[in-house]
């Protein structure tokens, strides 16, 4: 049987992908309404501790931080000196931001891992855009969350329907360390794992 060649058939690791996550500011966070907002903190922090471990590139934006605040702490702290893209012209799509989308494409992988607040939003729209520029794009979903719980869902339907592929935080982690022989597996089990969900009794 001949081998299938679709590239979104390998799986992510840490040499051919990169994480970019948009706008965790406090002011986004205030208007999230359809998920518990503590579970998806958690779950975009989880994504960024993981990708600071393995040395998965990580890209951070924000849209008008000077009204919505700065990108949260919790995640920007373990990426010491990395700067915070603030875009200019407060496009929703994150990718219309010449740095943020320079830092990306710098980065040079063909996967893109995403998120962002909100769904049918920023965290679409900038999904939309890779897809069109020809990248493999994989949705981080239980990061995500939208002002209802119907505008989350309709923008993750039609994230869906135009090719992002679904993927969750312990999904993701489990990807990248690939198998318990990555030498870098317990400080995720200690790190993330042990924060993140009921995986495997790791707590």
């Amino acid at each position: 049987m001949p081998k299938q060649t679709d590239g979104k058939l390998d799986l992510l690791n840490d040499r051919n992908s990169a994480l970019v996550l948009v706008d965790y500011q406090p002011t986004m966070f205030s208007g999230v309404g359809s998920g518990d907002k503590t579970i998806i903190r958690n779950a975009a922090y989880c994504a960024a501790k993981a990708a600071s471990i393995l040395n998965v590139p990580v890209v951070l934006s924000t849209i008008n931080p000077q009204h919505n605040g700065n990108f949260i702490e919790d995640v920007t702290r373990l990426f010491p000196g990395q700067e915070v893209f603030a875009r200019p012209v407060p496009s929703f799509d994150a990718f219309e931001d010449g740095k943020t989308y320079g830092a990306f494409r710098t980065a040079n992988r063909k996967k893109l891992v995403i998120s962002g607040l909100w769904t049918s939003m920023c965290f679409c729209y900038t999904a939309l855009h890779a897809l069109r520029d020809g990248y493999e794009v994989y949705g981080l979903m239980d990061a995500a969350g939208d002002s209802t719980i119907a505008a989350h869902r309709f923008g993750i339907q039609r994230m869906l329907q135009a090719g992002v592929i679904p993927i969750t935080v312990e999904s993701l982690v489990s990807e990248w360390m690939h198998d318990w022989g990555n030498p870098k597996a317990g400080d995720l089990v200690k790190e993330v794992y042990s924060r993140y969900g009921y995986m495997i009794g790791l707590r």
